[in-house]
């Protein structure tokens, strides 16, 4: 049984080819379009998962779309009844539904056969639904609540129930106007990052400020009530009057002002892009995070009170990367296991999607456990030979335990190196195979780091990525999580130790690596470690300013663009002189 899952039309297409229940190959399109989060049909990653798995067109047997334009009829006609709903938003509605009624088409296209060569059933899987089955699926799990929370997808913003066996059965929605990924979104939008993807940064700046000064004023905004369910103050918020949807046929997505003129009367004047960070914004940033903290939190107290025997939580959406409200969720909630796969945003949902038509609706038998995050592209070594050869970089080949000797050697000189290696992440965190790394314990690391490659604000962290077993040293009420979603406290005693790493809270975003699911990048870290005591490495991914490096030819460019000292592209090892200085 071969499924593909698709991301289309929406923000972050992606594709994911899952065969006989396991995952063969996942990915997304704006690491082969060059352009981020892009919307649209995921030709390329379609046309890679099918060549990474060595199957033809014929051979798929179930297409799963990540998107149901009937979902929820009822609810999209009763608020159109009530609230009136912008032309634009209606003629956004349409255009899905003839995209999708094509897809057929626009599959065959994009592989370049007849239609009629198609003879894969197609399968629209509600929006949240392959968010939860994105999650659930994978943990391995045969009990786990579920859980689902972005801004909106088939007119829902949130979705939970519980995952047993092979069947997820729902329990609770929350449905369009009210949402909390739109919540935060509208207020990253007022704090002037206004980027589609941007809420990390409000995340980052959160923890320069003090949520005191606004909390009252934020707490208007977004209303916790019974059974842990959320409500909009939808005076201050315009998408429900301008019709946003989350489709697009192409390019980068974009979403309108999401604020209304109240907001500036309530926390004063929005910030402009190009304006200062001033305290205001991060004390703003603060009392956004808080709130929201405190409305997913109460959220899963009120999940945790119907089925009090189930300690296991699977969780997906945008909010599901918020780490810094992740790392609380074991502390103040009773659940005591978390799963949330790499690609918990849209992306992920290509993978929900074939997973949910598999084992929910086929009844497939559930044999895929994910470990690791590797599911991309892998070029060959020829491709890697040609690439180093073609920019006249100098270049030494060697075996795995060299190449890393010399690269912590690197490292612990004080380089900062690019480690491209095997197959590409799925999702938007680099865990070591598309990775720029560099020692975390150089206090101006971070610094230099922003200030030769990255580009960015000051306050956004860079992540250490740990030996699993010295996870409890420092970060004591840490998990070794893989996925570099979770932000734990650290030691305080070992904090000093690693400082390029540590947040000005004191928490850090780690990735737990474990040796049997990521070798070589465990192997590297060892070596680092007998060469300074310390096993972690400061991780942050490989590119400026755009998708994460996907072929060799990026990764060489993006390391002569920005003088990155060191490039270990597979077995190669090159270096720039001088690149530092």
């Amino acid at each position: 049984m071969i499924v593909l899952g698709l991301n289309a039309y929406h923000a972050e297409a992606s594709a994911a080819l899952v065969r006989d229940g396991l995952l063969v190959a996942a990915a997304e399109e704006e690491r082969f379009a060059r352009v981020k989060h892009i919307a649209g049909f995921p030709a390329e990653a379609v046309r890679y998962c099918l060549k990474e798995a060595g199957i033809a067109p014929e051979q798929i047997d179930a297409i799963a779309i990540s998107r149901n334009p009937r979902a929820h009829l009822w609810a999209k006609a009763w608020t159109a009844a009530r609230r009136g709903v912008a032309s634009q938003g209606v003629q956004e509605r349409f255009r899905l539904l003839q995209q999708l009624g094509d897809l057929r088409s626009t599959l065959a296209d994009a592989l370049g056969i007849d239609p009629k060569r198609l003879k894969a059933r197609l399968y629209f899987v509600e929006h949240h639904r392959a968010h939860i089955a994105s999650s659930y699926y994978p943990s391995g799990w045969e009990d786990a609540l579920v859980l689902s929370l972005d801004g909106f997808g088939d007119f829902l913003s949130g979705l939970w129930g519980r995952g047993r066996g092979n069947r997820i059965e729902t329990a609770g929605e929350v449905l369009f106007p009210h949402s909390l990924g739109i919540f935060y979104t509208a207020l990253t939008q007022f704090l002037g990052f206004r980027e589609w993807g941007d809420e990390y940064k409000v995340m980052g700046l959160a923890a320069y400020g003090k949520p005191a000064r606004y909390r009252e004023a934020v707490g208007k905004l977004l209303f916790s009530f019974g059974e842990g369910r959320y409500r909009l103050a939808l005076d201050y918020f315009r998408h429900h009057t301008l019709g946003v949807s989350m489709t697009w046929a192409s390019g980068a997505p974009h979403l309108g002002n999401l604020f209304s003129a109240r907001l500036e009367e309530l926390l004063g004047p929005a910030r402009r892009s190009k304006e200062p960070v001033e305290d205001r914004h991060a004390d703003i940033a603060a009392a956004v995070q808080e709130r929201l903290e405190t409305a997913v939190l109460n959220l899963l107290q009120a999940l945790s009170r119907r089925a009090p025997a189930v300690s296991r939580l699977c969780y997906a959406g945008g909010v599901a990367l918020n780490c810094a409200l992740n790392g609380k969720i074991r502390r103040h909630t009773p659940f005591r296991e978390i799963f949330i796969q790499p690609a918990a945003h849209d992306a992920g949902t290509s993978l929900g999607a074939a997973l949910y038509v598999c084992h929910h609706l086929l009844g497939q038998p559930r044999r895929f456990v994910m470990t690791h995050a590797a599911w991309g592209p892998e070029p060959t070594e020829t491709q890697m030979l040609g690439a180093l050869q073609a920019a006249r970089i100098p270049f030494r080949k060697m075996d795995a335990a060299n190449l890393c000797q010399t690269a912590a050697q690197a490292l612990q000189n004080g380089k900062i190196l690019g480690w491209f290696q095997g197959r590409m992440e799925f999702g938007p965190r680099a865990l070591g195979h598309r990775s720029l790394l560099a020692d975390p314990r150089d206090p101006g690391m971070k610094d230099r780091i922003n200030a030769r490659i990255k580009r960015r604000e000051l306050f956004r962290p860079f992540a250490p990525s740990v030996m699993a077993e010295a996870v409890p040293s420092f970060f004591p009420q840490g998990h070794p999580d893989r996925f570099m979603l979770f932000a734990y406290p650290s030691d305080p005693a070992e904090a000093g130790r690693i400082p390029a790493v540590i947040h000005t809270d004191g928490t850090g975003r780690l990735q737990a690596v474990h040796r049997e699911s990521e070798p070589l990048f465990w192997d590297l870290l060892s070596a680092f470690q007998a060469r300074t005591g310390v096993p972690v490495l400061l991780n942050t991914s490989f590119n400026e300013r755009e998708p994460i490096v996907c072929r060799p030819e990026e990764a060489v460019d993006c390391v002569r663009r920005n003088a990155v000292d060191g490039l270990a592209l597979g077995p190669f090892w090159a270096e720039q002189p001088g690149a530092g200085r």
